[in-house]
């Protein structure tokens, strides 16, 4: 399904100061919103991911599953500084006639989440019956729910945070290192960095996953000396990514996921959670090393209304895209209720 394009011609002001002249935000919408406007189902995406939800989460989103187009009215947009459709540095600007490249500004959670606002009001859409999302999806849904809980009926949280922690940081600050060891990353280019944006797919690759899981698929089943299974499969998944992303949104959208702190320029964590009254289901995956269960139990201490499950998986970090009947369950359980 082709990506819809929203053209917002007015100038957007980014959370660092700097002023564009106008967005671009990439959207896939599935189903048809009903008279009263209350089916609406919103979908924040994660780093690499793209507005097509049904194609990367058809676990949950699709003819006879949970978020389903023949009831519901599922919305997903492409975050700024993206390379999916949405403003980023694949983008013209008007300034100059040509991409921007590496000169596309810094921007927070919080930009992407006013860039949502935008195409909700593009829309007319004036509730939101559930917005969900995981990972970095998930810092979207936390912002939004604090920026529009009149809008923002219920939300889902899955392997996400209300701050991104300091292993967060250190684990985005080497993929950028791998990417800036590349010297032609700052190229005016799409193709700039490719060599570095691999090496930084390779670290991500070791915190989506976990140790019993590589074990588990990646071990050799002879003694060959070299050839190793872990090591064809780091590359294949390098090459995959390579051929579908870019480095300088990959190193623009790291710096986004660091910005990730609700209580910044507010109150403590703490304070800042209380404040979001909505019904809030959170979901942890025992195994996830990136963003451990902890997050998602102290996300669900201080909301006061929200309830936390834990599910079981071998598949750590990329559980919430995997485990797609299990979170199911859950899901259903909540919207019942």
């Amino acid at each position: 399904m082709q990506a819809k394009q929203y053209i917002h011609p007015f100038p957007f002001q980014t959370e660092s100061g700097v002023i564009l002249p106008g967005l671009e935000i990439a959207y896939h919408t599935y189903g048809k919103l009903n008279p009263a406007k209350s089916n609406v189902i919103w979908v924040c995406h994660a780093l690499t991911a793209n507005s097509d939800v049904a194609q990367w989460w058809p676990g949950l989103v699709g003819a006879g599953k949970i978020f389903d187009p023949e009831s519901d009215f599922i919305v997903c947009a492409n975050i700024l500084a993206s390379c999916y459709g949405s403003s980023g540095p694949a983008s013209t600007n008007p300034q100059t006639g040509k991409p921007y490249y590496a000169s596309f500004p810094v921007i927070t959670i919080r930009d992407m989440v006013q860039a949502h606002i935008l195409l909700r009001k593009h829309l007319g859409i004036d509730s939101i019956k559930l917005c969900l999302g995981g990972s970095m999806g998930g810092y979207q849904v936390l912002e939004w729910a604090l920026e529009e809980q009149h809008v923002l009926n219920s939300i889902f949280l899955i392997a996400t945070s209300a701050a991104e922690s300091a292993w967060g940081i250190a684990i985005h600050t080497a993929q950028r290192l791998a990417i800036e060891a590349d010297p032609s990353w700052r190229n005016d280019d799409l193709q700039a960095g490719a060599k570095g944006l691999k090496a930084a797919r390779a670290i991500g690759m070791l915190t989506y996953r976990n140790y019993k899981a590589f074990v588990a698929a990646q071990s050799d089943k002879t003694h060959q000396l070299g050839n190793y299974r872990a090591e064809s499969y780091i590359h294949y998944q390098g090459d995959k990514l390579v051929k579908r992303f870019n480095a300088q949104s990959y190193h623009l959208l790291t710096r986004a996921m660091d910005s990730h702190q609700m209580g910044r320029g507010r109150d403590s964590l703490e304070k800042t959670l209380s404040q979001i009254k909505t019904p809030a289901l959170i979901i942890g995956i025992g195994s996830d090393q990136l963003c451990p269960t902890e997050e998602q139990r102290f996300i669900a201490q201080h909301l006061p209304n929200s309830g936390f499950h834990e599910i079981d998986s071998t598949y750590g970090h990329d559980g919430f895209l995997i485990e797609g009947e299990k979170i199911a369950v859950i899901l259903h359980d909540f919207l019942s209720k």
